[in-house]
C-alpha cells in the first residue's frame, strides 16, 4: 500500500470500528411492551385527615420499556387511563371522574417518562422521571422494591416485572378535593407492571402461532 493512502485507510478501518461498536451497543438494548392484563398502577390516599385510606387502582394502561443490563441504562414510559380508575365503589368511581378530582374529559390519560437507575447486578433499583397528570408536570423518582426477568413460559421472549412506588403530593397537581375539610395531600402511587419482550420480525409465538 502506498505511503501516502495509509493515513486514509487507518481513518476508514477506524470509522468501521466505531460503527460495529455502536450497533452492537444498540443491539444491546432491548425493547418491551408493558402487557396490558399484568400491569396496574394503584393509589392510597387519605380520607379526612387519618380517618381511613382510600385504596384504588388503574384498570388499563400501556407503555414501553427499553433495558440495557450490561450497560445499566433503561428507559420507563407508561400511559394511564384515568377514566379506569377503580376504587372498588362505582358512585366514588364516577364522582372521581369529575372537577373535583380526575377531570378525564379534559385529561383522559395521566403519563410517566423516566430512566432506570441505580443499577445492582444488572437490576434498577430506581426510575428518575416526571410525572404528567391533570395538566400538570413534576419530577418523580420512584423506588423498585422489586425487579426479576424471566423467559415467558409460552411466548419464549423475555419478560420482566417491577415494583415500584412513590409518594407526591395531589395538590402539586390542581387537585385538591377534601383539603377544607382535612384531608391530607399525599398520595402514594404504586406501578406493579410487567413488560413483554418485543419480538424479532418473522418470530412466530409457540402459544399462538402468531407472527408479532
Amino acid at each position: 500500500m502506498p505511503i501516502a493512502a495509509r493515513p486514509a485507510f487507518r481513518r476508514l478501518a477506524l470509522a468501521a470500528l466505531l460503527s460495529l461498536a455502536g450497533g452492537a451497543a444498540s443491539a444491546a438494548t432491548a425493547t418491551y411492551d408493558i402487557d396490558p392484563d399484568h400491569t396496574y398502577p394503584s393509589f392510597e390516599a387519605d380520607h379526612l385527615g387519618g380517618l381511613s385510606v382510600w385504596r384504588g387502582k388503574f384498570n388499563h394502561t400501556t407503555g414501553t420499556v427499553t433495558l440495557d443490563k450490561a450497560a445499566g441504562t433503561g428507559t420507563v414510559k407508561v400511559v394511564v387511563d384515568m377514566r379506569s380508575a377503580d376504587f372498588g365503589q362505582e358512585a366514588l368511581n364516577q364522582g372521581a371522574q369529575g372537577k373535583e378530582l380526575f377531570e378525564s374529559d379534559k385529561y383522559p390519560t395521566a403519563t410517566y417518562t423516566g430512566r432506570l437507575g441505580g443499577f445492582v447486578d444488572g437490576k434498577p433499583t430506581e426510575v428518575v422521571g416526571q410525572l404528567s397528570l391533570h395538566g400538570a408536570t413534576h419530577s418523580l423518582t420512584l423506588k423498585i422494591d422489586s425487579f426479576k426477568c424471566m423467559p415467558h413460559p409460552m411466548l419464549k421472549r423475555e419478560v420482566c416485572g417491577a415494583d415500584a412506588l412513590a409518594t407526591f403530593k395531589r395538590d402539586d397537581y390542581g387537585m385538591t378535593a377534601g383539603k377544607d375539610y382535612g384531608f391530607r395531600m399525599d398520595v402514594t402511587l404504586r406501578i406493579q407492571v410487567e413488560a413483554i419482550q418485543q419480538a424479532a420480525p418473522g418470530h412466530a409465538d409457540r402459544a399462538s402461532g402468531s407472527t408479532r
